[in-house]
């Protein structure tokens, strides 16, 4: 690992609506501990008052001004694609990208939203049975999530959805890739949640903005346990009455910082992040 004061990142997150995002200042206060020049700007497109037909314009700008990386968000995870010169094994796999390295006049593009959920999972729940695990949503995080789920040594995955066809889609994609049978669009909650071991959230229910739970508390039982991408809240309503009912759980924030660490090193060119650090400072930002 280099830490050469000399060397300069200059970085980025596109979306709407991001200006609560913890991923800048993740960013730069572990640039600062390594001793780099490392800048990461909030590229807004609500506050700049741009409408979505604006991202080939951004990513042109962003690559004029000498940016390294950027980080892609809502609305922007799918459209961005087209856009790229290559794609990493699992953005392909996902059609998702949340991660664009701009480096030798390429844009090429990856998803940490995947690994950063494994790695999170990993370190959370590493013992967890998980021979039959249900997941709620099944959008681009929902397929970021599922995927590393399967990834992790789910045997099992009833992917429920309010679009039933969304959910469909998913599972069929899954089981292509996974193996037939390993993942199964869910028709009845309940009974999928009776044969369970874990559930994996990944809806903006429970979120400050969708406040709520995503499924009825009855069908929660003290043998589960409950994974959640949400972290603004840290502590979801879902996650407040697993706890109760004495389910193990793991919240959002693990997800939120591995993905950054697994985008740092990819900005950079292979600085190792020290990631217990990035714990520990977004810890401290607070995430209510």
């Amino acid at each position: 690992m280099s830490t050469n004061p000399k060397q300069s990142f200059l970085c980025g997150l596109i979306g709407a609506g991001i200006q609560a995002s913890r991923t800048p200042p993740m960013h730069e206060r572990e640039g600062d501990e390594q001793g780099l020049r490392y800048m990461y700007k909030k590229i807004d497109i609500e506050t700049l008052g741009l409408g979505t037909d604006a991202l080939p314009d951004l990513l042109l700008a962003a690559e004029r001004m000498g940016f390294c990386g950027l980080n892609i968000t809502f609305p922007f995870k799918q459209t961005v694609i087209p856009l790229l010169d290559e794609l990493s094994d699992d953005a392909r796999a996902l059609n998702a990208v949340n991660t664009v390295v701009l480096r030798d006049g390429k844009r090429i593009g990856y998803n940490t939203d995947c690994s950063g959920f494994g790695a999170s999972f990993r370190r959370g729940l590493p013992d967890a049975k998980r021979d039959r695990v249900v997941q709620l949503g099944a959008g681009g995080a929902g397929a970021a999530v599922a995927h590393a789920a399967l990834s992790q040594g789910v045997g099992q995955l009833s992917v429920c959805d309010s679009d039933v066809a969304r959910a469909e889609a998913l599972a069929a994609s899954l089981c292509a890739q996974f193996g037939a049978g390993r993942a199964v669009a869910c028709t009845d909650l309940a009974a999928a949640m009776d044969q369970a071991d874990g559930l994996i959230h990944a809806t903006p229910t429970g979120m400050a903005k969708y406040p709520g739970l995503p499924l009825p508390a009855e069908l929660l039982r003290p043998s589960h346990w409950v994974a959640e991408i949400v972290y603004f809240p840290l502590e979801t309503e879902l996650l407040r009455v697993a706890s109760a009912k004495g389910c193990r759980t793991l919240d959002g924030g693990g997800m939120a910082v591995f993905q950054a660490v697994d985008a740092f090193r990819l900005f950079t060119g292979g600085v190792e992040p020290d990631a217990e650090r990035m714990l520990r400072h977004f810890a401290s930002m607070g995430t209510r």
